[in-house]
């Protein structure tokens, strides 16, 4: 039985102002997978490896996210697992009650993980749409239930909106695979012919 071969996405890191593009995001998407290799700086804890592998079911519906960071001197791991119905749980099978509700993960600092929500639920132009996001920093392996909004304001543009509060949003130019293109001030892809 022939395997389908991994496709190669990358980003740049442009969000630290001093190291503007230092860094890449190299991740290789399969149909229901991705594995992938994060080198950056923070601005405040300096340079990192963050390696994550997700997997989900055909609705693009999480069902397992694992991660690792090296930053700081210290090595810090997430595993997480999701049955699709909002339900979540460590990878040791300790429930997670705080994140019930929650469909897709949003992990910092990859763009990729927006493609979830533009992906699961196919919005019209114009229409707006709320999520509960398991929102993972993984530069301290910190996890909570993060209110989001997704707009579709064209074809391939989509206004994202943080609602816990600070205001925060972007409009993301996305391929027609629902995968970022363009995140402002954050991250910008590389094209390969």
């Amino acid at each position: 039985m022939p395997t389908e071969s991994p496709t190669p996405v990358c980003w740049i890191p442009i969000w630290n102002d001093a190291q503007r593009g230092v860094g890449l995001e190299h991740l290789l998407l399969s149909r229901e997978r991705a594995d992938s290799v994060v080198l950056g700086v923070d601005p405040d804890a300096g340079p990192f490896r963050l390696a994550y592998q997700l997997a989900w079911d055909t609705q693009w519906q999480l069902r397992s996210a694992e991660l690792c960071i090296a930053i700081g001197g210290q090595t810090l791991s997430l595993g997480l697992r999701a049955d699709g119905q909002g339900r979540w749980q460590l990878r040791d099978g300790t429930p997670r009650p705080d994140l019930n509700g929650c469909i897709d993960i949003d992990i910092w600092p990859t763009p990729f993980t927006n493609s979830f929500p533009i992906r699961r639920r196919t919005l019209l132009v114009g229409e707006r749409s709320t999520f509960t996001m398991a929102w993972v920093s993984a530069l301290d392996m910190e996890v909570r239930a993060q209110p989001q909004a997704y707009t579709r304001l064209e074809q391939n543009l989509y206004r994202f909106e943080n609602l816990d509060g600070t205001g925060f949003q972007a409009d993301l130019t996305t391929d027609s695979h629902g995968l970022v293109v363009d995140y402002p001030g954050l991250f910008r892809r590389l094209m390969f012919r």
